[in-house]
């Protein structure tokens, strides 16, 4: 697995190469540009300086259009396994959910309807929970997976699933720790009062690229997170916040035609019940897929161009990446 020299903090170690004679300088975001001014250095998705927000988005998009088989590709498999596994967790449950749903209070008993109601509930709560504990799975696998290609994809270098797939396996149980660290502070702040989780979500961020780029530890990641975020957390508020309403869209063109052939199935019908029934369910699964397929491919990627605009605009990090891009790669 070959280094980059420009991902590793300013705390590690580069390799620095010497200018050679006659060679052109390469200036970062801090440094003066020369006489008549130096032309934008793009080799990848993205141009080696600091981003406006349109080109993080379109950087995002871009890296989906010249991956699609290593990005679309493992998150559709990724969005299939976790829904249909979902979906078939919950089924068992299903006749017992509509039956608490079709309820007449008039004809049971109070101690019935409450047996019934936490007997569905349970049930259905247990698969939920196992399903939501699959999309962390696979979440955690997709962002990480994608912060390697959005890293090749900045410098313009190809990049199969087998490098990606060995860059990312040493960084697979420390990027699950540091998700389930980062939810579990972030839920609490949520609790708390909304404002802390709101505040702790984008501090904590950058986390992943973080950890998957730099290759340093849990604890190191969410310090490295946190200092690329402090003083900007206002813009990196709004580049996010803009990622989750763009990703809502999406998911709401997507899933609109689904649940409107649901509700065909049942007759639109005004029952309760009618949108528990497997056909309606399976719909929803279907576009489910559909939508997580590019919305949460979409949001990693944002996620990773906008841990680089960061180093870039803070640690001068372009400098780093044009000599990475100029003298090899990943």
């Amino acid at each position: 697995m070959s280094e980059t020299p420009g991902w590793s903090s300013p705390d590690q170690p580069q390799n620095q190469q010497p200018q050679q004679p006659g060679q052109q300088p390469q200036y970062g975001y801090n440094a003066p540009p020369p006489p008549g001014g130096q032309p934008t250095i793009k080799p990848g998705v993205i141009p080696l300086r600091p981003l406006a927000v349109g080109e993080i988005v379109d950087g995002a998009i871009t890296t989906m259009r010249r991956y699609p088989k290593l990005i679309i590709g493992a998150a559709a498999v990724v969005a299939a396994v976790t829904q249909i596994v979902g979906l078939l967790v919950q089924l068992p449950f299903l006749d017992d959910l509509t039956a608490v749903v079709a309820l007449d209070p008039n004809s049971v008993t109070q101690e019935q309807a409450v047996d019934q109601f936490t007997r569905a509930v349970g049930g259905f709560l247990t698969g939920t929970a196992l399903s939501v504990f699959l999309l962390l799975l696979g979440t955690v696998f997709l962002s990480g997976f994608i912060t390697v290609i959005v890293g090749h994809a900045v410098l313009g270098k190809p990049v199969t699933f087998a490098q990606a797939w060995e860059e990312f396996k040493p960084r697979l149980l420390p990027l699950l720790g540091a998700t389930l660290l980062s939810g579990l502070v972030i839920t609490v702040g949520l609790l708390l009062c909304v404002v802390p989780g709101v505040w702790l979500w984008v501090l904590f961020a950058l986390v992943t690229p973080a950890l998957v780029l730099e290759r340093c530890g849990v604890t190191a990641a969410f310090g490295r997170s946190k200092k690329l975020v402090d003083g900007a957390w206002w813009r990196t508020f709004g580049i996010l916040l803009l990622t989750v309403v763009i990703g809502w869209v999406i998911s709401w063109i997507i899933s609109l035609p689904f649940g409107l052939l649901g509700a065909a199935t049942t007759g639109f019908s005004a029952d309760p019940t009618a949108s528990l029934s497997v056909g309606s369910l399976v719909l929803s699964t279907i576009g489910a897929i559909i939508a997580s397929t590019i919305t949460l491919p979409f949001s990693s990627a944002v996620t990773v161009l906008l841990y680089v605009d960061r180093r870039m605009r803070s640690e001068g990090m372009d400098i780093e990446l044009q000599r990475a891009a100029g003298h090899g790669g990943l």
